[in-house]
C-alpha cells in the first residue's frame, strides 16, 4: 500500500486560481508514489494520512493544529503563498503558529526566505512551480497584444496596465487583454465604466487554465502588475510559452526573473508601465533583450524539475 499525502487547499477547482492549480499539480506529481487526496480542511475525523502538505499559513492552519494532535511531530510541510510571505505571516497569530509547527517550509522563490525569521529559514525548501513548455502561437501584425491574467482583486493592481493604456500615444497598436473574473463589485464596477471608453481593452472573464494558456502563447507580452506574489503561476505560464513579461519591480517578482531581468517598473507607476508597453512595441532590440532573459529563466520551470523537488520534500518528511 502506498503512503498517504493529504494536500491542504484552501483554493478549490472552483476557484481557478494559483493556489489551486499548484495544489493540483502537486497531487498529480506525488500520484506516482503515494496515495494523495486534495481537500480544503482536514480535522481529526478524517483519515490519517502519513504527510500533510497544506498551502496557505492562516487559512490552513486549523487544518494544521488537527494534524498535531494525531501526530506531534514529523510529517506536515507548509507551502507559503504570497499572501503568507507579504501579509499574514507578520501580523496574524494563527498564520505564525502554522510557520512553527510545520517540519519544512516550500518557497515559490528564493526572495521569499528573506521574509522569514532566521530561526525558521533552517526548515525552509526552495522550489519553482512549473508548466509544459508550449510552442509560441501564430501573433498578430495589425496589432501588439498584451495580456494580463488574474482575478481582479487589490493584491493583483489590474488598473496600472489598464490606466497606463490611456498614456499610451494615438499612433500605438498596443491592445490588452484581460482575463479573470472581478471577485467584488468595486472592481467589477470600476472596469465596466473603463470599457464603455477605452478601446485598446477587452475583458474575457475567467477561462480555464488550458484557454488562458492559449491566449498567453499567441500574445506578444504578458504583464504582472500586483502588489505581492508569493511566486506567480503566469510568469511560469508565460516564459515556458516563449511569451515576455514585463512586471512590478515587488519581491516575488524579482525573485521569479531575477534582480537584474530588464522589464520590471516601480509597483503602482501606470507612467512607468505605460513606458515599457511602448518600448516593447517600438523596440525590437528591447523585446529581444526580454525574451532572451525570459528564455535564461525557462529551466528553472520545467515539469520534471518541480516534480523531483516536490517528491524529495515528501520523502523527507514522511
Amino acid at each position: 500500500m502506498k503512503p498517504s499525502v493529504v494536500i491542504v487547499s484552501p483554493a478549490n477547482a472552483k476557484a481557478n486560481n494559483g493556489n489551486w492549480h499548484t495544489a493540483a499539480r502537486w497531487a498529480r506529481f506525488l500520484s506516482r508514489d503515494y496515495a494523495v487526496n486534495v481537500v480544503q480542511q482536514w480535522t481529526v475525523k478524517d483519515p490519517s494520512p502519513d504527510v500533510m502538505l497544506a498551502l496557505h499559513a492562516r487559512r490552513s492552519a486549523e487544518s494544521m493544529v488537527q494534524f498535531r494532535k494525531v501526530r506531534a511531530t514529523g510529517g506536515l510541510i507548509l507551502a507559503l503563498t504570497g499572501t503568507d510571505v507579504y501579509g499574514d505571516i507578520h501580523t496574524d497569530e494563527a498564520a505564525q503558529r502554522s510557520l512553527e509547527i510545520a517540519d519544512q517550509l516550500i518557497l515559490l522563490q528564493p526572495n521569499a526566505m528573506l521574509e522569514l525569521p532566521q530561526a525558521l529559514r533552517r526548515k525552509c525548501a526552495t522550489l519553482f512551480q512549473s508548466a509544459t513548455t508550449l510552442t509560441a502561437g501564430a501573433r498578430s501584425l495589425r496589432h501588439f497584444n498584451i495580456v494580463q491574467v488574474g482575478h481582479l482583486r487589490v493584491e493583483k493592481d489590474p488598473f496600472t496596465p489598464i490606466t497606463a493604456l490611456r498614456k499610451l500615444p494615438a499612433s500605438s497598436k498596443v491592445r490588452l487583454t484581460q482575463i479573470g473574473t472581478a471577485l467584488d463589485a468595486h472592481h467589477a464596477d470600476t472596469l465596466a465604466v473603463v470599457l464603455q471608453h477605452e478601446q485598446r481593452l477587452r475583458w474575457l472573464g475567467g477561462l480555464s487554465r488550458a484557454q488562458t494558456r492559449q491566449h498567453i502563447k499567441r500574445a506578444h507580452l504578458l504583464v504582472i502588475a500586483s502588489k505581492m506574489e508569493g511566486g506567480a503561476n503566469v510568469i511560469v505560464e508565460a516564459i515556458t510559452a516563449g511569451t515576455p513579461v514585463i512586471a512590478s519591480h515587488i519581491s516575488g517578482n524579482i525573485g521569479m526573473l531575477g534582480e537584474d531581468y530588464p522589464g520590471f517598473f516601480p509597483f503602482g507607476d501606470t507612467q512607468a508601465c505605460a513606458a515599457l508597453m511602448h518600448r516593447a512595441e517600438t523596440d525590437p532590440r528591447f523585446m529581444t533583450q526580454l525574451t532572451v532573459a525570459c528564455f535564461d529563466r525557462a529551466k528553472l520551470f520545467a515539469p520534471e524539475r518541480e516534480a523531483a523537488a516536490i517528491r524529495v520534500s515528501v520523502q523527507q518528511i514522511i
